[in-house]
């Protein structure tokens, strides 16, 4: 027998479909704009006249932004942060969980205190950038790819994984054949622990495309900047004198906003593609490792 919703159940559901259909206009309106704005004119946006649909199609904006040499250098150092770092990122983060989530690693759960305490507690940016600056690495790349090598976060994540999938049995056996720490992790944990893996690679990856912070703070070499950092300059200071040659004085203003929304649709563009595909790990990283033996 095919079971009958209630009024109230049909109301709800109702109810709840208009709430998450209007949710996800008010989510979904701002790209749209920015998308659309982005190849208008720069009359129609002055005028106010783009909302739903583009006024006044053309490509003027991404021809202009697409020949500036410094959002092509952006990109190329932004996927440089993006690629290294993250390596960087798993690599420690996977030797520094491993030995945490074994059980005959004498002191860990104080070293562990001492990780949980960096999650709520820090010295703060000056003496972090003092600390950067003393090490050599001011306006330097590695600035960015090494003052935040490892997520307390993810470490922890990462040795709740091992500890709940990793079968102390297997460790121990792999112990008895002759095989050293070293060779354990990479031969046996690493293999076994792909799902985790994946999802601190995503969670790294994306915290590198969308970091502009540290590179504002540690970078005053241009040719370093992430793409990030470029459009807040974009955005923020309104620096499109590069991109405004042949444009007439009183049409500045108008062309700058078409070239902003352009660089914004360029510097989002990628992780938009990628984030349909990707989306599922989010939602495994949010339990994954919340099993505990």
């Amino acid at each position: 027998m095919l079971y009958k919703k209630s009024l109230g159940e049909k109301a709800f559901d109702i109810t709840n479909a208009i709430v998450l259909v209007a949710a996800s206009i008010m989510f979904l309106y701002p790209l749209w704009f920015v998308l659309i704005s982005s190849v208008s004119s720069a009359s129609a946006i002055a005028s106010g006249n783009v909302t739903l649909v583009p006024h006044g199609f053309n490509l003027e904006a991404y021809e202009r932004v697409f020949r500036d040499e410094s959002i092509w250098r952006a990109y190329s150092n932004t996927f440089l942060y993006v690629g290294v770092g993250t390596l960087i990122n798993l690599v420690l983060t996977t030797l520094g969980a491993y030995p945490l989530s074994r059980r005959d690693l004498r002191g860990r759960n104080a070293i562990m205190l001492f990780i949980v305490f960096t999650m709520f507690f820090s010295g703060g940016l000056i003496p972090i950038y003092l600390n950067v600056r003393d090490l050599g690495l001011f306006d330097t790349r590695w600035a960015i790819l090494l003052p935040g090598a490892i997520s307390a976060y993810n470490l922890i994540v990462m040795r709740t994984f091992f500890q709940s999938t990793i079968p102390d049995g297997l460790v121990e056996s792999a112990k008895i054949e002759g095989a050293s720490d070293y060779r354990i992790l990479w031969s046996i944990v690493v293999p076994l622990s792909m799902p985790v893996l994946a999802v601190m690679t995503l969670f790294y990856a994306v915290g590198h495309w969308n970091s502009w912070f540290d590179a504002m703070i540690y970078l005053q070499d241009r040719a370093l900047y992430p793409l990030q950092l470029l459009l807040r300059e974009i955005l923020v200071s309104s620096q499109t004198n590069d991109m405004m040659g042949g444009v007439g004085s009183g049409d500045v203003t108008a062309v700058s906003e078409t070239i902003k929304y352009a660089t914004i649709v360029i510097a989002t563009l990628p992780i938009l593609v990628v984030y349909p595909f990707l989306q599922k790990y989010f939602a495994k990283g949010v339990m994954l490792g919340g099993v505990k033996e």
